[in-house]
């Protein structure tokens, strides 16, 4: 008997269960991407194993980047911490240390993202906050007390003011005793996703962009274990954005990153090996999963495409948080399980570094239990779970391939919407990443308020309870301890050499120099941050966003 065909069979089979009940009319992911009942080998056009796939470690590296992915090294446990005054993080980051975390991931309070000093009469009343407060080199020197620099990878979430706070690193690091190629970390110092959508920015983006090519450059040649940007999609999911536009216009904004990189003179193969990327994970586990393999493919891709040589130069790697936007105040016990797929699809994904939320995030920042279970949620998945016993677990899955070939087409598509409006910086002028991710949010709310998407706790399978979930509380003397440590640095530094070293970067600024060794001289000086960024100021101007109807 002849053997059918696997378009006759798929037809038979579809007729065969025609008018079988299903729970609903339309399935979605949380893109609300529509999802067919069944994916077969027909779903996959012209699919070649070696030109989509090929092994780990090799190219297009859509399975993995490294030959054996965790059975070699599990990811790194980073978990995201900062809170009120440099004393308090720092007690936080020992407390991690201490229960088996292997990477600091420091969060800044806003009047830090906003290259703003403490004492600053804008930053009244957003000490601490969301991040703790740096704003000197004593303030980092306090917050890495007693941590050894050159021994520990951080990662900093810093964009605008990123080439200062990098500065107060670097210099802590020295004064530690550490040496400049000793020290492994990241910087995020990516401002092109904050004019897309987290909004803290300072400067405009041609004077941003070149601050963020002097810090590739001066990486590249005094911290090379360094990575000098984590280019970020997590800030564009949180806002509201469709995983394929997360991809899209974080892939878009480092491409930006490596052509000014180039038309710098610097060279590609000597740069891009410490490019890194920070994505999220949100709900759906098959579509996240998707992404972050349609991710390394297609990053290889453009870096071969503009004359990467060394398969370094063409890796993807990248730090994963789960996400915040998914986290309810209700029934605050749910976001833990939530965390869990949502690191489930990180890992399976093939991330380098990890960072998952706490159960209580929604209601204020984690308390020391909360970011322990976080913890322990990545330890579980780790040694318990066996998905990191095999290298991309879900490859030859027909969804998943159709979906991470989806997630490829898709993003090519944008793509080429932002090469017609001009490319990423005209593409931001004229609003298009940000209408494109507004017009996104109010569709997934719109699902949510109507009811057509189930949002546990919320809108559905809700209930009156008692909040019995312990609230983190700063130290409430700890801003006036800020604030007298910022009148003592300025009242005892040596005032000739602060205006000297903030004169030379000033000068710098209105040429063509890099602008890192006159950033470091100035924080030596104890210039603060917003001394430092006030100068940067003063040259460049500020950032006003265009008003979007």
């Amino acid at each position: 008997m002849p053997k059918k065909s696997m378009k006759k069979a798929r037809e038979e089979w579809t007729k065969s269960v025609e008018g079988t009940k299903e729970r609903q009319k339309d399935f979605v992911t949380t893109s609300s991407v529509p999802i067919a009942r069944l994916y077969t080998p027909d779903d996959l056009k012209d699919f070649d194993y070696i030109d989509k796939l090929g092994f780990p470690g090799e190219y297009p590296f859509t399975r993995g980047v490294q030959p054996t992915m965790h059975r070699g090294r599990l990811w790194t446990m980073r978990q995201f911490a900062g809170f009120g005054t440099a004393e308090e993080t720092n007690a936080r980051f020992k407390y991690l240390l201490g229960h088996g975390e292997t990477g600091l991931s420091t969060a800044f309070d806003y009047p830090t993202l906003y290259g703003r000093d403490s004492d600053d009469p804008l930053a009244e009343g957003e000490f601490g906050k969301c991040g703790v407060a740096i704003s000197s080199l004593k303030d980092m020197e306090i917050l890495f007390g007693g941590i050894p620099m050159k021994d520990v990878s951080t990662s900093m979430t810093i964009n605008g003011p990123a080439a200062v706070v990098w500065g107060f690193y670097l210099a802590a690091a020295e004064r530690q005793g550490a040496e400049l190629g000793q020290l492994n970390g990241t910087i995020q110092n990516d401002i092109l996703k904050e004019y897309i959508a987290q909004k803290s920015w300072i400067f405009p983006p041609e004077p941003s962009m070149r601050l963020i090519v002097d810090t590739f450059e001066f990486g590249t040649r005094k911290v090379p274990k360094w990575n000098t940007i984590s280019i970020s999609g997590y800030h564009i999911r949180e806002a509201g954005s469709t995983a394929v536009q997360e991809l899209a216009f974080t892939l878009g904004d480092g491409l930006a990153y490596v052509d000014a990189a180039m038309e710098r003179g610097l060279v590609l193969d000597e740069f891009a090996p410490r490019l890194s990327f920070f994505f999220n994970a949100h709900n759906d586990l098959f579509e996240e999963i998707a992404k972050y393999r349609a991710a390394r493919r297609i990053w290889a891709k453009e870096m071969k495409r503009r004359g990467a040589k060394k398969p370094r130069s063409m890796w993807l790697r990248f730090h994963t948080q789960t996400a915040g936007c998914s986290l309810t105040a209700q029934q605050p016990e749910n976001n833990i399980v939530r965390t869990t797929i949502q690191a489930l699809a990180a890992v399976m994904g093939g991330t380098q570094s990890l960072h998952t939320n706490s159960m209580d995030e929604a209601l204020a920042l984690p308390s020391e239990k909360a970011v322990k279970i976080a913890l322990r949620t990545q330890q579980v998945i780790a040694h318990e779970s066996g998905v990191v016993n095999t290298i991309d677990p879900l490859a030859g899955s027909y969804f998943v391939e159709y979906m991470t070939d989806f997630m490829e087409e898709k993003t090519y598509e944008y793509f080429g919407k932002v090469e017609a409006l001009g490319g990423v910086l005209r593409a931001i002028e004229k609003g298009f990443f940000q209408q494109e991710i507004a017009n996104a949010a109010y569709r997934y709310q719109k699902e949510i308020d109507s009811g057509k998407r189930i949002v546990v706790g919320v809108n559905d399978f809700t209930e009156e309870e008692h909040m019995d979930i312990p609230i983190l509380k700063m130290d409430p003397e700890g801003e006036k301890r800020q604030m007298r440590r910022l009148a003592d640095l300025r009242k005892d530094r040596d005032r000739a050499k602060y205006e000297s070293a903030l004169s030379k970067l000033e000068k710098a600024a209105g040429g063509s120099e890099n602008l890192m060794p006159f950033i470091i001289e100035a924080v030596k000086s104890h210039a603060t941050l917003g001394e430092t960024c006030n100068v940067l100021r003063a040259v460049y101007g500020e950032y006003d966003e265009p008003p979007i109807y």
